[in-house]
């Protein structure tokens, strides 16, 4: 008979598929880049910001669920970067057009390179960096999951 608490022997590189990063109950109402940080598995992705030794993910999915009321209007991207550079974009600017209440969320779509071939290392960085481009317009909060694969710790 195997173990019951088996599975409790496993870290999240033993399993596919995860849940990577999350923040809950985050408003979208200033603009600017970096407003929102999700930190990728609570900062342990890195060791000491050195190519040797950090580890990588795979994101396969961002959701954005869990509307605390409309925040149709806001549009961001998610980078790599806190500074808005397009070009290291994990998902480029998209409308949340699909959250206009509670019981709602919008899968974003991976953009470039993240989605076809490149994980994510921490030696590039710890964190995945939420850039409101247009705000909401209200103080309604959200919730945002990254889900991927642990390549490495």
């Amino acid at each position: 008979m195997a173990n019951p608490d088996s599975v409790a022997q496993y870290t999240l590189d033993s399993f596919g598929n995860g849940r990577i990063a999350v923040v809950k109950a985050t408003q979208l109402n200033t603009t600017g880049n970096a407003v929102v940080v999700l930190p990728i598995l609570s900062g342990g992705l890195t060791n000491a910001n050195a190519a040797v030794g950090s580890g990588s993910v795979i994101v396969r999915r961002i959701t954005v669920q869990n509307a605390s009321g409309s925040v149709a209007s806001a549009n961001v991207s998610i980078t790599t970067t806190n500074d808005g550079n397009i070009s290291n974009a994990v998902v480029a600017n998209v409308t949340l057009a699909n959250l206009t209440g509670g019981g709602k969320y919008q899968d974003l779509t991976i953009n470039g390179a993240y989605g076809a071939n490149t994980s994510v290392t921490g030696f590039v960085t710890q964190a995945l960096y939420v850039n409101v481009n247009t705000a909401s317009g209200n103080s309604n909060t959200v919730d945002i999951a990254v889900y991927g694969d642990v390549v490495s710790f």
